[in-house]
């Protein structure tokens, strides 16, 4: 097989990979991180972060690099909208994500904060739930503030804003966030749960997952 995506099951930046990977139909290896020898993965991607895709032999990190790649070399299923506007308001979407809300809440900087900052359970919770409630009201404004009543995020099939959203509103709600107030954001991940290519790239469905494996 010539691409690999080197992850691991709970990591929500590969699920957005796998996602696309499954919208489109592509066939891949899936390498789990925790398989590799001591300084193996540090060797493949120097930051040592999840994921990574290796195309013949070259090595692609950071997931909104990989979707660009992705979408760049199989343009058949087009995870980003036609229209110009549409397709820049798509990206955002998923940067506000990426970047404003996994960034800030991810497990380093949990642990950095109780660990180097000193910061309790109740501040780091307090952290967390500042910046992801940020993030989600703002998802759900631009949500409310769109051309159109799509039943995904920007069309009338699930893509990029939605690959990025659906494994952050699993997040969010693992670490106990609120959500309630947050009814677009919610409702259009529930809708995409229900299918395939986002159901088999839940955690749960990985091969390294570390509980009960769920039938595929």
């Amino acid at each position: 097989m010539d691409m690999k995506l080197y992850t691991r099951a709970q990591n929500s930046a590969g699920e957005r990979v796998r996602i696309a990977l499954n919208l489109k139909g592509i066939a891949y290896e899936y390498v789990a991180v925790s398989t590799l020898g001591p300084g193996e993965y540090a060797r493949i991607n120097p930051q040592a972060l999840m994921p990574a895709l290796e195309v013949h032999g070259r090595v692609i990190t950071q997931s909104a690099a990989i979707l660009n790649y992705l979408e760049a070399a199989f343009p058949e299923r087009a995870l980003l909208p036609a229209d110009l506007v549409v397709r820049a308001q798509a990206i955002a979407f998923g940067s506000v994500v990426a970047a404003e809300m996994h960034a800030l809440t991810v497990q380093r900087v949990r642990r950095f904060l109780s660990s180097n900052m000193g910061t309790d359970e109740a501040q780091v919770q307090q952290w967390v739930a500042h910046w992801l409630g940020l993030g989600f009201a703002t998802l759900e404004g631009l949500l409310a503030a769109r051309s159109a009543d799509w039943p995904f995020c920007f069309g009338e099939e699930p893509g990029w804003a939605d690959l990025f959203m659906v494994p952050q509103v699993a997040n969010g709600r693992r670490l106990g966030i609120d959500l309630t107030d947050y009814q677009r954001v919610t409702e259009i991940a529930d809708r995409c749960r229900q299918l395939e290519p986002f159901r088999l790239a839940e955690p749960q469905m990985q091969p390294d997952y570390p509980g009960e494996p769920v039938p595929r």
